[in-house]
């Protein structure tokens, strides 16, 4: 698994990485070449780019990647790839909207108040 700098986790961010096969008989084991039965599990690569933002209770399922900056609604179940500069939510995830400078605090001073937002 791979994160990027500086990102944000709301509570119970969960990340999973491990697969198993979907045919019942399949996850009971499988046979080595020495004769010995073992159970079937592999793991899928998650990655996650810089400057994100994930809501409380979201889940990163196998295999996937969230591209930089995006921000994860709360609740959501990421099953597939999440492009960068997305605003991405729900079960399954999906995006929503490109994240644009229309959404800068700058544009809402009743929040930002006297307070001064840090230059690039």
């Amino acid at each position: 698994m791979t994160i990027g700098e500086g990102c944000a986790f709301g509570p119970n961010f969960t990340v999973v990485t491990p697969v198993h096969p979907m045919i019942s008989r399949e996850r009971h084991g499988i046979k080595t070449p020495d004769g010995s039965v073992k159970g079937l599990c592999y793991g899928r690569p998650v990655t996650i780019g810089k400057g994100c933002w994930f809501g409380a209770n979201v889940v990163v399922c196998p295999g996937v990647t969230i591209g930089d900056d995006c921000v994860i609604g709360a609740g959501s179940v990421i099953t597939h790839d999440i492009p960068s500069g997305t605003f991405a939510a729900g079960v399954p995830c999906r995006v929503i909207r490109e994240i644009t400078e229309a959404d800068s605090m700058k544009y809402k001073p009743e929040i930002l108040a006297d307070n001064e937002l840090l230059e690039d």
